[in-house]
């Protein structure tokens, strides 16, 4: 998957968002999250490949949203890679305030995204990571509740990545290791992560792109 120039595309909601910046400042396009970690760690150990990286995750989205403005900000960028991490605020957004989608629909629209990318750039890999959910505050209060839901929608992410060939990047499992340790640890509000738990995530990310960099060489 990584090559010479490859271009790698980071998608997806708040967590992926990490605070980038929306202008030319390169030193912050980014983010300070999970993505940001998995480009100045890609970048230090293969300069010879001259990888690009691009951050379009943006707070609050669903995976609706990300279908919405997908030309602009996906296939319009012609990357070679595209990681996606969406889910957790359509469960959360049904259980808050009722504008979420059922996992049925998520299927539907997250294929629809992958699809239309294919179409457009038939080249183009995916890297599809898991929603996944911690058992704090309010999502503690409910945890059975988010289980099930985040456990269709984990699922469905499963499947969509054997049928499309794409790198499943499993994180709800990572934190699921990581049991010993107070969940606050790791995400502070159950979704959103601390510095650690971003790492986590990134070196699942790496580790997972890795393995399947060596398969196809």
């Amino acid at each position: 998957m990584l090559s010479k120039n490859t271009k790698i595309l980071f998608q997806g909601d708040s967590i992926t968002d990490g605070g980038r910046s929306r202008n030319d400042d390169l030193n912050h396009v980014m983010g300070h999250g999970y993505a940001y970690l998995v480009a100045a760690r890609l970048g230090v150990k293969y300069p010879g490949l001259n990888l690009k990286f691009f951050n379009r995750g943006i707070n609050g989205n669903r995976i609706v949203d990300l279908y919405a403005r997908w030309k602009e900000d996906a296939i319009n960028l012609a990357p070679d890679i595209i990681s996606i991490l969406v889910g957790v605020n359509d469960v959360g957004a049904q259980f808050y305030n009722g504008t979420g989608i059922s996992a049925k629909q998520y299927e539907k629209t997250y294929r629809m995204l992958l699809d239309d990318t294919l179409q457009a750039l038939p080249n183009t890999s995916f890297v599809l990571c898991e929603p996944f959910v911690l058992p704090v505050g309010d999502i503690k209060d409910r945890w059975e509740e988010w289980v099930d839901e985040i456990s269709r929608r984990r699922e469905v992410v499963s499947n969509l990545a054997k049928q499309y060939d794409a790198v499943l990047v499993s994180t709800q499992n990572v934190f699921d290791v990581c049991k010993d340790v107070d969940p606050v640890y790791w995400a502070w509000d159950g979704v959103h992560p601390m510095p650690a738990g971003h790492e986590l995530i990134a070196r699942e990310w790496i580790n997972t792109v890795e393995q399947e960099n060596a398969t196809d060489a």
